[in-house]
């Protein structure tokens, strides 16, 4: 019994290293999409801004607001599949020691 502690141990220390970069590499990756996604956000929102206060009638502040929630829609669906990603990518980067220390306790790698 020991002895399969023991291994579970050792795998566990040899994959902390490795684990905490992958880890805290994908975390600054989730960081740096959420910064740069807020950045383009306000941008566009900025931007929207400009062209409502350029609008000359009615219909043309209906389409410019019709074409920026549009707009905002497909890039909020597209950051959040991106975001998805992300997150699926850490979790699997937080169970991989947990799954490298079975497959030791169990003689398979």
């Amino acid at each position: 019994m020991t002895k399969g502690v023991d291994s579970v141990q050792n795998a566990g220390n040899g994959q902390l290293d490795g684990m905490t970069l992958d880890f805290t590499t994908t975390l600054q990756a989730i960081f740096a999409e959420g910064a740069d996604y807020t950045k383009r956000s306000v941008e566009r929102r900025l931007a929207l801004g400009e062209k409502l206060l350029g609008a000359k009638s009615f219909d043309a502040v209906i389409q410019i607001q019709t074409e920026y929630a549009t707009a905002s829609y497909d890039a909020f669906v597209a950051q959040a599949t991106k975001m998805g990603e992300l997150h699926s990518n850490l979790a699997m980067a937080a169970f991989r020691p947990a799954e490298q220390a079975i497959a030791a306790m169990q003689g398979t790698k």
